[in-house]
C-alpha cells in the first residue's frame, strides 16, 4: 500500500485526523521524505477493558469507604482553583 505523502506542517496540522486513519503517512520536507507514521489500532479493544476494569475497581473502593466520587470530583477542582490562583500570584509582576 502507497503511503499518503504529506509535508511536515500539514501533518502537523492534522495529526488527530492522520492518527485515526488506517494509511500509512510519508512525512515530507522539501519534497524530501523524512519519516514514516503508521497508526497502529490493535490495542484499542485491550485498553477499553483495563479502563472499564479500573473504574469498576475505583467505585468499589469508594463505596468501601463512604466516599460519593462527587465530592471527589469537587475537592479536586478546589485543588486545581488554589494551585491556579497561586501560579498567578507567582507570575505578577513585582
Amino acid at each position: 500500500m502507497e503511503p499518503t505523502k504529506v509535508g511536515i506542517r500539514e501533518f502537523r496540522a492534522g495529526l488527530a485526523e492522520y492518527i485515526a486513519a488506517a494509511k500509512p503517512v510519508a512525512i515530507t520536507r522539501h519534497g524530501q521524505t523524512v519519516g514514516f507514521f503508521i497508526p497502529t489500532h490493535g490495542q484499542a479493544d485491550a485498553d477499553i477493558a483495563a479502563l472499564r476494569k479500573a473504574w469498576d475497581q475505583l467505585d468499589q473502593m469508594l463505596a468501601a469507604k463512604g466516599i460519593d466520587p462527587e465530592d471527589v470530583v469537587a475537592d479536586f477542582k478546589a485543588a486545581r482553583a488554589v494551585k491556579a490562583a497561586a501560579r498567578r500570584t507567582k507570575d505578577e509582576p513585582k
